[in-house]
């Protein structure tokens, strides 16, 4: 029985083959791996700066123009605060292009705290905090499920002409709110969903006609809720049953 002949030529001829190829490649690719010859930087530059930006990614601009790992270049960037997203891009022969775009905050966390308009606690020690801002706060950690109740209340009390302008999450799960108008709601921390339902269908009327004489909604029954009038008088009850269907008058204690 006669063994195969091995093509040991052909096999030398194809490893010679690739072997050019691989240090081909390799010389041209340190011939173009050019150093980095320029940087632009884009962005609206309100609380960052470009000089900022430039100091974050110095150690990586040592690198060559293609060699530069631009995920980690995009991840320096980005870690700096009030930087939102990053974009960065080769421009042939040896300029990087960067375009950032900052964090915009749509609420206050506790004291010092920014939330973006997704809800992400992005500051928790902002050296100035816009008064204009409603105010959000609670447990550590909860502040996603926080904003996501305000955003979820505001939409749906914006076109009854109501906004929303704090809300506040105790450390025993109770919420409460205040609106713009500084009438207060008491959901406290019992089929919260349920209760919330109950306001937008039947209290949020109430108090888009007469929100200057209510101080505050208590939404802490079972089957109804109290409102508490402004300048009562002595021995009126705040609860004022004209306002309210029989069904919807509080029956048990919060």
């Amino acid at each position: 029985m006669r063994l195969p002949r091995i093509p040991l030529g052909r096999i030398a001829a194809a490893g010679m083959a690739l072997a050019i190829v691989f240090v081909t490649y390799r010389l041209s690719a340190e011939l173009l791996d050019r150093p980095i010859t320029s940087l632009t930087i884009e962005g609206p530059f309100q609380r960052v700066s470009a000089l900022q930006i430039e100091a974050a990614i110095s150690d990586e601009l040592g690198n060559g123009f293609l060699s530069a790992d631009l995920d980690r270049l995009r991840d320096a960037i980005v870690a700096l605060p009030w930087i939102d997203r990053a974009n960065v891009a080769r421009r042939w022969p040896g300029r990087l292009v960067i375009s950032v775009s900052e964090q915009i905050p749509a609420a206050c966390w506790g004291d010092d705290g920014l939330l973006n308009t997704r809800g992400e606690l992005f500051v928790t020690d902002a050296r100035h905090v816009p008064a204009e801002l409603p105010r959000l706060s609670g447990p550590e950690g909860r502040s996603a499920e926080v904003a996501e109740r305000y955003l979820r209340m505001r939409d749906q009390l914006i076109p009854r002409g109501l906004d929303v302008r704090r809300v506040h999450l105790d450390a025993r799960g109770s919420w409460e709110l205040t609106l713009q108008n500084g009438i207060e709601i008491r959901l406290g921390r019992r089929d919260v969903a349920t209760r919330t339902d109950l306001f937008l269908d039947v209290v949020a009327d109430i108090i888009t006609s007469r929100a200057a004489e209510i101080s505050f909604v208590d939404m802490r029954y079972s089957n109804g809720f109290t409102i508490g009038w402004n300048a009562q008088q002595p021995g009126q009850p705040a609860i004022d049953p004209g306002d309210l269907r029989p069904e919807m008058l509080a029956d048990s204690t919060p």
